[in-house]
């Protein structure tokens, strides 16, 4: 079975309630490493009155102890997350994992303990030097995004960047190319209302479309799309005919995402020389540290996907 390191994320949230009470469950098909000091894993035990197995394995020591504080944004929380996460990565680096998971962490904690990444994905991209592509789904659908945290007004110059667009859709081919099936496609979302009906609602469509256009005669077959108008792109008739879509924009991906499979999507980092993926969801800190048991298929899938 693969060895998989798993961070821990933010400690006041839902992360260490997933690996205790699943981790009976993900033995079963990979062996994890929590990336958790054992002072802090018996803090949060004792919190949510859950015990630790006796096989549960944890590396001896990953950052300074807090006292940790339920459903609370904290920099000690934000720090020791981090922390967590680039132990991993440096394990996966040096062969001792097969790749990573990473549980929810809280971005303000970061920003709090001073740490100068928006989240795992960008934090990655400076690690390695790459352009780390994120994509996020289920074996149902999945849906890459060509931009991601910037503001709307900046994602129309992303789209008319040509060269850029072509080495992202080289770089999600190269990355995917092995789970595609025979003469399937990848579906390209349109960036204007309408895929700027011919001109009249914007030409951005035009530099795309010639993109993929170069990139399928490159290939000699139909590898992407073209550009597909957005209020229809993912209609069950589209998503009877395409399993991985591109959107241009965040929102524009994963609203349809999360209205269709939210419980279990999982977030995956490709483009990248180690194998990231995450659960797609956050800290939850409704319910943390409470009765209310997390739902576990976003964060069983995020380890089956290396199955």
């Amino acid at each position: 079975m693969k060895k998989i390191a798993i961070s821990i994320g933010d400690l006041n949230g839902i992360g260490i309630a997933l690996a205790l009470q699943n981790h009976h469950l993900v033995k079963k098909f990979i062996t994890p490493m929590y990336i958790i000091d054992k002072e802090m894993l018996s803090l949060a035990s004792e919190l949510l009155k859950l015990k630790i197995p006796d096989d549960f394995e944890c590396v001896e020591y990953v950052s300074q102890g807090f006292k940790i504080m339920p459903s609370t944004i904290s920099k000690e929380s934000g720090r020791y997350a981090f922390e967590s996460f680039k132990i991993a990565v440096e394990l996966a680096k040096d062969g001792k994992v097969d790749g990573i998971m990473t549980l929810p962490i809280h971005k303000k904690a970061w920003e709090m303990a001073g740490i100068n990444y928006k989240g795992h994905t960008d934090a990655l991209r400076d690690f390695f030097d790459s352009e780390a592509i994120m994509m996020l789904g289920c074996e149902k659908m999945f849906v890459a995004l060509y931009t991601e945290h910037i503001p709307l007004s900046q994602v129309a110059l992303e789209s008319r960047d040509a060269l850029k667009f072509g080495r992202f859709l080289e770089n999600f081919y190269q990355s995917i190319k092995d789970k595609l099936q025979i003469h399937e496609s990848i579906a390209v979302l349109a960036l204007n209302p309408h895929a700027g009906d011919y001109g009249v609602l914007g030409d951005e469509e035009k530099i795309l479309n010639s993109v993929i256009d170069n990139f399928n005669l490159k290939y000699q077959k139909k590898i992407f799309s073209n550009t597909i108008v957005p209020d229809i792109a993912f209609s069950q008739k589209n998503r009877d005919k395409y399993r991985f879509f591109i959107a241009m924009y965040h929102d524009q991906g994963l609203i349809p995402l999360k209205a269709l499979y939210f419980e279990e999507s999982i977030n995956i980092s490709l483009n990248l020389p180690i194998l990231r993926t995450s659960v797609d969801h956050g800290t939850a800190f409704d319910i943390a540290y409470t009765d209310t048991l997390p739902n576990n298929l976003s964060y069983l899938n995020a380890l089956k996907y290396y199955l």
